[in-house]
């Protein structure tokens, strides 16, 4: 069944059938709960928001309507509100959005150091996604981990679609130009005398 299937038969007394949608954007839901709350060093609440979240949707999918927004987007949309109140109410205006616990493997044939070093890649770029205000960390995550489009990024954050590509733009540029110390080595400076070219 598609979602407005489950939608429809939810809506007319089969609530049984929430579970189904639930099963099918849970772990989505966690994960961006978890790097919303992982930087403020809540992630230990990711579960209970994420319940939260789907009990908020359950109790107001009376007056989901599909013209507005998909029910992804709408989901997502409540899974950030509950997570800024949350925030709110811990007071703390540091939001990040982290990895969602999934490291991905090295290959076998990868040698240690080169894991290593992988792996300090990796913090690095989480770190510098983890500096960028709320919003552009957002729409970062939602476009490149959640694979969102720009509309659907718009609805759950409540801006216009080109707020969304400049927040994007702003987003890389920063995290970009917080890596750039870190991608450029140059190879003759340390050999006194010799000038890079």
């Amino acid at each position: 069944m598609t979602d407005s299937q489950l939608i429809r038969e939810i809506k007319e007394g089969n609530t049984e059938l929430y579970s189904d949608l639930m099963r099918r954007y849970q772990r989505k839901i966690l994960t961006f709960v978890y790097h919303m709350l992982k930087s403020a060093q809540l992630e230990l609440l990711a579960e209970d928001l994420c319940s939260e979240t789907f009990y908020k949707a359950f109790r107001s999918l009376h007056s989901f309507r599909e013209v507005d927004a998909s029910f992804s987007t709408w989901l997502y949309t409540i899974a950030r509100n509950t997570v800024l109140s949350e925030l709110r109410k811990q007071r703390t205006g540091n939001v990040s959005l982290d990895e969602g616990g999934y490291v991905p493997a090295a290959p076998a044939d990868i040698v240690p150091e080169q894991a290593v070093l992988r792996s300090e890649k990796v913090g690095m770029v989480r770190d510098a996604i983890n500096n960028l205000p709320e919003k552009q960390r957002s729409a970062l995550i939602l476009r490149e981990y959640d694979q969102l489009d720009y509309q659907e990024i718009s609805t759950i954050l409540g801006q216009s679609v080109s707020a969304v590509k400049s927040l994007l733009f702003r987003a890389r540029s920063s995290v970009k130009s917080q890596l750039e110390p870190y991608l450029y080595e140059p190879v003759y400076e340390h050999y006194e005398g010799m000038k890079s070219r």
